[in-house]
């Protein structure tokens, strides 16, 4: 119990300087890789289960719900970012129960651009070349059962960025903790601090420049451009999450969420989830910032996403002397252009 009040100490220090919701940073945070949700079933819900998040995908929401994994679980996700933009992004998750009160993670998502044709000052119609940009990051997590109602759990997070022959390359923490109450654990809340790390910069022999003629002497040398360092996009989510039970099969799940981000504007929104013979799940949700939209004018925007999101689950046991479980999930978000984001995952409970 001591730890988890260390714990909440620390993320209310932490949000106390981190400046959030402060649009005047807006565009000075880099990684915005860490801000996108690669899987499927919590995309459905907008990122918004803060404190109803379960399994590997907790690991992008609220680690601490990790905890709620009681065997081994293994995800595959692919995505198509704002169809229509050549961007994909594929994700896979590994989780593992250890003991009595211990589950670890393991998460990997890489994000592909596709190729853009490479330039220079002699030939800015392009060379004729190409190169292909790659964002990568893979999260190691462990998240522990403190007592019947409070689960926490912290990741590590490295991240990498490439264009061509310049890198950069960071290490980001996730903590968050989960807390439940009721007759029959229907009321949750949830806790989350992301992305704190260190300042990243871009390095590389594509920062390098020759020039014919040195300073002190008539011969070629080569300079390196210095590049500025930036920070990661930090955000505290804060969530709440009611079930409502028709019967021992049928489950309504209402749930809200604030998030507290460092470099742009604070969001809030709502998600419902309704499970039916814990076979098929329906869920939807709405996000809302300040700019998401202009009444009096729907190009006024400042948001490609218009707030809203839609998925479905489909689970169905492997076998009827086995625990082990298939599922599917997919989930729709939507954009002002481009024809929205789709993303399909694959899971297995053994």
């Amino acid at each position: 119990m001591k730890l988890i009040i260390k714990l909440v100490i620390c993320l209310t220090f932490i949000t106390s300087i981190s400046y959030a919701g402060n649009t005047d940073r807006a565009g000075e945070a880099g990684a915005y890789q860490l801000l996108i949700n690669p899987w499927a079933r919590s995309s459905g819900f907008m990122g918004l289960n803060t404190a109803s998040a379960f399994g590997i995908e907790a690991m992008r929401v609220n680690v601490g719900g990790l905890t709620k994994l009681d065997r081994t679980q293994i995800i595959l996700s692919s995505s198509i970012w704002w169809q229509g933009s050549d961007i994909s992004i594929s994700s896979a998750g590994f989780g593992q129960k250890i003991g009595d009160s211990g589950v670890i993670g393991l998460s990997i998502m890489s994000t592909s651009v596709g190729e853009i044709e490479i330039t220079t000052e002699n030939s800015p119609e392009g060379t004729g070349a190409t190169f292909s940009p790659t964002y990568f990051n893979m999260g190691l997590s462990y998240a522990h059962i403190f007592s019947n109602s409070i689960s926490g759990g912290v990741t590590l997070r490295v991240i990498n960025e490439s264009i061509s022959n310049v890198t950069a390359s960071g290490i980001a923490l996730d903590v968050g903790i989960m807390y439940t109450a009721g007759d029959k654990d229907n009321i949750r809340f949830g806790i989350a601090l992301r992305n704190v790390g260190t300042p990243m910069t871009y390095a590389g022999d594509g920062l390098a420049q020759g020039f014919q003629q040195a300073p002190e002497g008539n011969y070629p040398y080569t300079a390196n451009h210095r590049t500025a360092k930036y920070e990661l996009p930090s955000l505290l989510n804060i969530g709440a999450a009611y079930d409502i039970h028709f019967n021992e099969k049928n489950r309504l799940t209402l749930m809200g969420s604030f998030r507290s981000n460092s470099f742009t504007r604070d969001m809030i929104g709502g998600a419902a989830e309704f499970s039916l013979f814990d076979i098929f799940m329906l869920r939807a949700g709405y996000r809302y910032e300040e700019g998401l939209f202009d009444p009096f004018d729907e190009n006024g925007a400042t948001n490609i996403h218009n707030g809203y999101s839609a998925g479905f689950s489909v689970e169905l046991p492997l076998g009827k002397e086995t625990n082990t479980r298939f599922g599917l999930d997919y989930a729709y978000v939507g954009t002002r252009l481009y024809s929205g984001t789709h993303k399909l995952g694959l899971r297995i409970d053994l």
